[in-house]
């Protein structure tokens, strides 16, 4: 339960133009502040370096194994099998602000925990558009996902007492809510997730309702509550390793730190990294790397791998 950094906030431009209508942030500034291009001017160039890197992935490691977990079309899930038999399972929840993002164009990752003796998992859901601007049909599929690995782990080599999660950006609001499942009424173990690496996302969906992001989800009372979870920490039983950039949007940097924060009082066990000289979409490269910041701690939390040290890439 230790915070590996102190955290820094990149300089900002206070713009206050107009009435406040969340904490210091007028309605503008509220929205740059839950969109990442605002403040990473390469976003292009990064998510395009992802996909051709996913492309050589492949090359190297072979096309993953397919499966369905669910009865629609895009309820698919790519895996990525190591060689070592009984191996613990890291399944990857991809972000793209709940509107975008496929499982193909993250295999980049998945050659670091194949060689360090892990099965990847990356999964495809819904997307909010398709669900008619509602969050509920992605965590319902994110978790019967998870279900569906559990149930089916040692049929690709897969140890079901060893899953872990990694996700980023709004996937890591969707494994927030994974973690506040309660998994005892879909008939699995309450700690079915054994560990939880974070990066980069939202655990209170108050500010993000303000925000412009509401244009295009449908955002309802019972909404906002269910799938915040901070509001629900009672329901972790999962060690969580949270993480954000120090050049990331004002608010990714907050929602991480105050949910790190609401962790460590619930008594929880929760650490925080911080990741110096980072944006949004650059900090997730570090997670296909061994002995960078975010790879090596999701190896360490595994158990595999170069143990954490430091909180410097």
């Amino acid at each position: 339960m230790t915070e590996t950094s102190e955290t820094r906030t990149a300089p900002q431009t206070k713009r206050v133009t107009g009435p406040l209508v969340y904490r210091d942030f007028d309605q503008l500034a509220l929205d740059d502040a839950y969109d990442q291009a605002v403040y990473a001017a390469n976003r292009v160039q990064v998510t395009g370096r992802r996909v051709q890197a996913s492309a050589r992935a492949r090359k190297i490691l072979g096309n993953p194994q397919r499966e369905a977990y669910g009865p629609t079309e895009i309820e698919r899930l790519d895996i990525f099998r190591t060689d070592k038999s009984d191996a613990p399972v890291n399944i990857f929840i991809h972000g793209g602000a709940w509107r975008n993002g496929e499982a193909a164009n993250y295999a980049y990752q998945a050659e670091m925990f194949v060689r360090a003796g892990a099965h990847h998992v990356i999964l495809d859901f819904i997307n909010v558009d398709a669900a008619g601007g509602s969050l509920f049909p992605m965590i319902e599929q994110v978790r019967r996902a998870i279900g569906w690995v559990h149930l089916n782990a040692r049929s690709f080599g897969g140890d079901p007492d060893r899953l872990y999660l990694t996700s980023h950006s709004s996937g890591s609001h969707l494994a927030g809510c994974a973690l506040i499942t309660d998994w005892d009424k879909a008939g699995r173990p309450r700690d079915i997730i054994k560990g939880a690496l974070l990066i980069s996302g939202m655990y209170d969906l108050e500010p993000v309702r303000l925000s412009k992001r509401s244009n295009y989800v449908t955002f309802t009372d019972a909404m906002e509550h269910e799938l915040s979870a901070m509001r629900h920490l009672d329901r972790i039983h999962t060690p969580v390793i949270l993480t954000h950039g120090t050049l990331e949007t004002p608010e990714f940097q907050r929602q991480t730190r105050d949910f790190h924060r609401a962790l460590q009082q619930a008594g929880k066990p929760a650490e925080l990294i911080v990741a110096e000289g980072y944006n949004h979409f650059e900090i997730l490269e570090m997670l296909a790397n061994p002995y960078a910041l975010l790879g090596r701690a999701a190896l360490s939390q595994m158990g595999l791998g170069p143990k954490a040290s430091g909180s410097k890439d």
